[in-house]
């Protein structure tokens, strides 16, 4: 399993790497390290064939799956359908979900997830342009 490190930390930012994504094995959680307080991130991988060993639900924090490499199967509650790299998937509060590598290769992806209904703004409607000089 890879370890999340902290690579820099400031009052308004944190900056955390669970190394390279090629070859990642297991599944790591990175709110602690980034000290995120809106939502928690984690970073997984099953090899070829293996599933998550278990159904899980929760009762107030949708998930947002991003398949980043390979591809299989998720099944919500009764459902089942394919994913493959680039396929995201939302999942609702308060149903079983899991998913199962298919191809040959492992399938690495990220989940988000954040509480049901909590997201009143985004992009465009909650950003503002700044000026700023650029130190880029």
């Amino acid at each position: 399993m890879n370890d999340v490190k902290v690579l820099d930390k400031g009052v308004k930012f944190a900056h955390a790497s669970v190394g390279s994504l090629n070859g990642f094995e297991g599944k790591q959680f990175v709110k602690d390290a980034t000290g995120a307080t809106s939502c928690e991130i984690s970073f997984g991988s099953l090899p070829s064939g293996e599933r998550v060993p278990f159904f899980h639900s929760h009762k107030a924090n949708e998930e947002n799956y991003i398949i980043l490499s390979g591809a299989g199967r998720f099944q919500v509650d009764d459902d089942v359908f394919d994913v493959a790299e680039g396929s995201v998937i939302r999942v609702s509060t308060n149903c079983d979900r899991n998913l199962k590598c298919t191809s040959s290769e492992p399938m690495t992806y990220i989940c988000i997830q954040a509480a049901e209904g909590s997201l009143v703004g985004y992009t465009m409607t909650d950003a503002e342009i700044t000026e700023r000089v650029n130190r880029l």
